[in-house]
């Protein structure tokens, strides 16, 4: 684990005008950096970088955060990823916590099956090209498949000499102990004997990369015909192994999945790298596994539109139907290609070419659901039976889509098919949803909440009173609405202004002139909790929240938190606020002998200004409350409604008066 003294050197030495402008071509535009979004298509640039408060904003599709959520967002980096490619930027020396020896001799173990991996890596990449055996076996096959030298080198392929212990004997003369080679399992060693031999001997090797491109494992084929002999060897599971958790290909694929907003997923590790050869570079197979959970979460990481590309046969349509219930419920929008009798992705390639594959791809495209509907309808015949396990079976995969409308769509074409009614098949989906619902709430141990119950949050007010928040928006409290434009303001200052010092002077009460030194933050956080007054806007509100606890508990706001925030409506929200979109040009003016001032020049005043028309909103709104409630009160109710109505004036004519504004004495 990085330590917070290392992430914090990382943040400091990171410009964000830099990495950003490493992968988007950025133009100065006053005190920020414009350009057009890399996440989504436009014409007109709306994607604004600010080095002052190192943050980013695109003003078209709402994506913002700092300079790490940049790389996490483009690279499809986890965040400790991030990190490490901005600490090799910028030439900073990676500082771990304090581990325990445990921990210290774990991390070593791991490092070790790392290094022992990689290493193996290069040598049987090595022996492919410049050994006469890895040349006349190794790379004679994979130019017989129709690879080139280019895509060879791209995937990292190799040959493993088919002698007893050749890899284990070279690995032990550059150091690698016995028990690493062991624990990746590039090597055996017999219970009974203790002779040690080569997993992967006499076979082409294909390695397995993490998303960051660290060699894990190993996948080996074997070229000869006997029988006893599996065709396909993959590395045992180890701590940096996990084939389950593994896609083969993804490092290669990752920014092409990104880009096209789709993943082909294929059977095997040729028909990856032959898709790769023919173009369609968004492809990806599992690692000797069937389709898990962990591998389709890995895919959601790049898009959520999958194709899977199986074989024709019985057992590929098998295979393609097993993936389908794990593909929807995790949310994927999925389409299959079934290729003909006799092919699969890398025989038709080679035997069709790219162009023709690719045309093959787009126009074979058909509904996962649908292809299922098909097949299973195929043996039911007129079997009433049989019919109503069908229309069961397809209303348990319609209900694991999760889109509302694309459900519905499923309905209306699968009732169809089926020769049913859609309220009929409607009705089965919504059953099906059910007892999903009923039995993850079993297994969670949750208790279902009734029709009617109404849970009440921690710290939730009642109406306006004596000692309580006030209040006076009733409607419901959502994210979806803009905020009041001077809560808005507030925000902003508290954001980018928070912790700068303001002085103030003020006399005593022995008449002696005296300066007091607040900072933003105290001012607006003081004195709207001390008047218990709350922000009408959720966002808003939670911004407010976490300042007054950042001042209390640091004396200080820690803006990094908002703008790193895992919770993307706080984090838009707060990137929106922060981002100054209109700049002046101040060496435009400065070249008239014009200078114009800068806003933070009348903070003090702006602050103030802005609390008090806060203070005068609010008063107002709570003023036109009363006053309705007056219809229909009680003779004492009324009086106690005046009579706040007239501390409320009073208290927003002082308000009005420094404010400069005129009000009204109305009392009816």
């Amino acid at each position: 684990m990085i330590d917070q003294e290392t992430i914090q050197r990382i943040m400091d030495a990171a410009r964000i005008e830099e990495v950003i402008g490493d992968f988007v071509s950025l133009k100065k535009r006053g005190a920020n950096h414009i350009g057009c979004c890399p996440f989504h298509n436009e014409k007109t640039p709306s994607f604004y970088v600010s080095p002052s408060k190192g943050i980013f904003k695109c003003f078209g599709c709402g994506e913002a955060g700092d300079v790490v959520k940049f790389l996490m967002k483009h690279e499809h980096y986890t965040y400790p990823e991030a990190l490490r490619w901005l600490a090799d930027k910028y030439h900073i020396e990676i500082k771990e916590e304090e581990q325990t020896e445990e921990e210290k001799q774990r991390q070593t173990e791991r490092d070790g099956l790392f290094h022992v991996s990689e290493f193996a890596q290069k040598y049987f990449a090595d022996l492919l090209y410049n050994d006469e055996m890895g040349r006349a076996v190794g790379l004679s096959y994979f130019h017989g498949r129709g690879l080139s030298d280019e895509v060879i080198k791209r995937f990292g392929l190799g040959y493993c000499l088919d002698e007893w212990s050749n890899f284990t004997d070279h690995a032990l003369k550059n150091g690698y102990s016995l028990q690493v080679l062991e624990k990746t399992g590039l090597t055996i060693v017999k219970e009974d004997t203790g002779k040690q031999y080569d997993r992967f001997r006499g076979r082409v090797m294909f390695p397995i990369y993490s998303i960051s491109g660290r060699v894990l494992g190993f996948s080996g084929r074997v070229l000869t015909s006997e029988k006893q002999a599996a065709k396909y060897v993959n590395s045992p599971d180890s701590d940096i192994y996990n084939k389950s958790r593994i896609l083969y290909g993804l490092y290669q694929a990752r920014s092409a999945i990104a880009k096209a907003d789709k993943c082909y997923l294929v059977e095997g590790n040729v028909d990856v790298i032959s898709m790769h050869q023919s173009g369609v570079e968004n492809t990806v197979a599992s690692c000797g596994t069937s389709l898990t959970v962990e591998q389709i979460r890995l895919i959601k990481r790049y898009t959520q539109n999958v194709t899977v590309l199986y074989d024709g046969d019985k057992a590929g349509v098998k295979a393609a139907l097993r993936a389908i219930d794990l593909l929807f419920a995790e949310g994927m929008h999925v389409r299959l290609v079934l290729f003909p009798d006799d092919e699969d992705p890398d025989s038709y390639a080679q035997k069709y070419g790219s162009t023709q594959l690719q045309e093959f791809l787009a126009s074979h495209e058909d509904n996962f659901i649908m292809y299922k509907t098909r097949v299973l309808l195929d043996g039911v015949k007129d079997d009433p039976i049989r019919k109503a396990e069908l229309v069961s079976e397809t209303a348990r995969s319609i209900a694991l889509v999760a889109d509302l409308l694309e459900r519905s769509e499923y309905i209306r074409q699968c009732s169809q098919m089926l020769r049913v009614s859609e309220e009929a098949l409607g009705t089965a989906v919504a059953r099906a949803i059910g007892s999903a619902r009923q039995k993850v709430a079993e297994d969670s141990g949750e208790r279902k909440v009734e029709s009617g119950e109404r849970k009440v949050e921690s710290g939730e007010q009642g109406a306006d009173g004596a000692g309580q928040k006030l209040t006076t928006d009733h409607s419901p409290r959502t994210t979806d609405t803009a905020p009041p434009e001077v809560e808005r303001h507030l925000v902003r200052l508290l954001l980018n202004y928070g912790n700068e010092a303001l002085s103030q002077d003020f006399t005593d009460e022995n008449g002696t002139q005296q300066t007091s030194t607040y900072t933003v933050a105290q001012i607006i956080v003081g004195e709207l909790e001390g008047e218990k007054l709350s922000f009408s806007h959720p966002l808003c509100q939670r911004v407010l929240e976490q300042c007054s606890l950042m001042v209390e508990m640091a004396g200080r706001v820690e803006v990094s938190r908002f703008v790193d925030s895992a919770d993307d409506a706080l984090r838009t929200f707060c990137a929106t606020v922060m981002m100054d979109t209109y700049s002046i040009c101040e060496e435009s003016w400065k070249k008239k002998n014009i200078y114009p001032p800068k806003e933070e020049d009348n903070l003090l005043q702006d602050v103030r200004d802005s609390l008090n028309t806060f203070k005068s909103l609010r008063l107002a709104q709570m003023i036109a409350e009363r006053r309705e409630r007056l219809m229909g009160a009680s003779d004492e109710e009324q009086m106690q409604l005046l009579a706040e109505i007239k501390q409320y004036t009073d208290l927003s004519r002082q308000i009005g008066s420094a404010l400069g504004m005129v009000i009204a004495r109305r009392l009816d």
